[in-house]
């Protein structure tokens, strides 16, 4: 299968992150490299682009795009983002000028019915975006214990039947394990009263919304990642944060809004702790209407951006 992904605010993303044409830039999450064709295509023979993705589909995919057909140079090495720095302290890389990534789930992943990431589509329940890693959503499905599945998919998909999809999820399994995309979709509606199933999202999205971030811990390694990129940007270095729920987004906002405050101390006594804001115009970009006319996944985006003082 080809790999395909539209990319989401993606000039709104170019526009902002690439300020210098001789820069380095990364990109944390490259995908089929839709983000970051707009990004070589503002950079000179003496810019840098280091994109990273840890599913190798993503990278082979990439490098057919991108090699040979711009100036500057590339560098794309399969790894999950939150190993960024090494990849850099290996590329002999110290400060850069431009960090992005595009959280999430990508068109390519979803539509590709063998990875299992799709309720819409029946296939293995496996959704590991690195397809070397051990954990998958049918050992989640079929091996942890009711109360551990429920707080996964309430903690991660804030969905509000967690208890009785996490009972009928243990029932099933009892009798026969769960071996499909379909078979866990059919439980789930069985499991979700028919009233509550007639208005709002697809059933089973936020259950396997929960399922993929736990099996690719996406939200464990967020807030970490976030600083250690503002880190590493040289002065007037930008970073750029493409979110699609309110989980992963809360943790940006927070994060970006600590970084840009400095100070941690209460507001009523003088600062002790020290800290001096490391980011100023800290913001946020939604799609416009037509995009997500065009593109409907864009609905749930932002892209949250700061500039490194």
């Amino acid at each position: 299968m080809e790999f395909k992904h539209r990319s989401i605010l993606l000039q709104e993303s170019v526009d902002f992150l690439v300020t210098d044409p001789s820069g380095i830039y990364v990109d944390c999450t490259l995908g089929g490299a839709g983000h970051s064709s707009g990004f070589v295509a503002k950079l000179s023979a003496e810019g840098h682009l280091v994109g990273l993705d840890q599913d190798g589909d993503a990278i082979a995919a990439s490098r057919e795009r991108l090699t040979g057909k711009f100036p500057c140079k590339i560098d794309l090495v399969q790894v999950n983002f939150k190993d960024f720095p090494q990849t850099l302290d290996e590329l002999g890389i110290d400060g850069i000028d431009g960090i992005f990534f595009d959280l999430g789930v990508s068109s390519y992943q979803l539509d590709n019915a063998e990875r299992g990431f799709s309720y819409m589509q029946n296939g293995p329940l496996d959704m590991r975006m690195n397809q070397n890693s051990s954990l998958t959503a049918a050992q989640v499905v079929n091996e942890y214990g009711e109360g551990k599945l429920r707080d996964v998919i309430w903690r991660y998909g804030e969905e509000r039947w967690a208890k009785r999809i996490s009972e009928f999820i243990v029932a099933q399994r009892k009798e026969k394990k769960l071996t499909t995309t379909a078979e866990l979709v059919d439980v789930i509606k069985k499991a979700i009263p028919k009233g509550a199933r007639k208005d709002g999202p697809h059933p089973a999205k936020r259950t396997f919304q929960a399922i993929r971030i736990e099996v690719n811990n996406e939200l464990g390694i967020l807030e970490d990642t976030i600083r250690r990129a503002v880190s590493r940007l040289n002065k007037g270095g930008r970073i750029g944060v493409i979110t699609f729920h309110s989980l992963e987004d809360r943790i940006v906002k927070q994060v970006l809004a600590e970084l840009q405050k400095g100070c941690t101390c209460p507001p009523h006594l003088p600062c002790v702790c020290g800290k001096k804001p490391v980011l100023q115009k800290v913001g946020n970009i939604k799609p416009g209407a037509l995009e997500i006319e065009e593109n409907p996944r864009a609905r749930s985006a932002r892209l949250r951006f700061g500039i490194k003082i």
